[in-house]
């Protein structure tokens, strides 16, 4: 089972990969919905690795990270209807719905919070106030240097169609139409935690870079 804790080391690195990937199969509704959700989870993984290898957060537990990373999108499973249909008016709320589904699994708060908390640059009660967002009133706000890192490395991905990499200036400019204390706030995690090598992921991954 996953662990939430300690060091990551080869062998715990694939306990993790393989447990997650458990728990994606066991809760797509199809094999499009895996490949999809599943897919981006991985990449979210690979954004915080990079930058970790490059000496940022040094203090951070890699090992949750990585967790985090693989199962923080795993509410937009339950987003889906019958025909395979992605509910998009209602898409704010998979954060907050793969909390649920995490925790009804059994998995640790310090986990199902990488689902609730990794939604924009964090949303705050006086956000879902003043918006009159679907979501149950609270802070849904990433506040360990693990939740902040896999918020941020969410943000250079897009589960489009095709799926692509988000330039950090055309994420820039997206988040603030939300208002300038978003873009500040995504200036400040660039600032700690640096700008990933998207042309080499996008390599990797076979797909493109969008904005840049």
């Amino acid at each position: 089972m996953i662990s939430a804790q300690g060091p990551a080391g080869e062998d715990t690195d694939v306990t993790i990969d393989v447990d997650a990937r458990e728990l994606h199969r066991r809760h797509a509704p199809s094999p499009s919905a895996f490949t999809l959700v599943h897919t981006h989870c991985r990449i979210v993984w690979d954004i915080p690795a990079g930058l970790l290898v490059a000496g940022a957060a040094p203090q951070a537990d890699a090992g949750l990270v990585r967790t985090g990373a693989l199962l923080h999108d795993i509410g937009v499973y339950r987003l889906y209807d019958d025909a395979g249909q992605l509910d998009h008016a209602q898409y704010l709320r998979h954060g907050v719905l793969g909390h649920e589904l995490l925790a009804a699994d059994g998995l640790p708060e310090t986990v199902c919070r990488f689902a609730s908390c990794h939604t924009g640059v964090g949303l705050t009660r006086d956000d879902i106030t003043r918006g009159d967002l679907p979501l149950p009133p609270g802070d849904y706000v990433a506040r360990t240097v693990e939740e902040r890192l896999v918020m941020y490395a969410d943000k250079f991905h897009s589960k489009s169609h095709p799926p692509s990499f988000v330039t950090a200036d055309a994420y820039r400019g997206y988040v603030r139409r939300f208002g300038a204390d978003k873009a500040a706030r995504f200036d400040e995690l660039t600032a700690e935690f640096g700008v990933p090598d998207l042309a080499t992921l996008a390599a990797r991954h076979g797909m493109t870079v969008r904005g840049g």
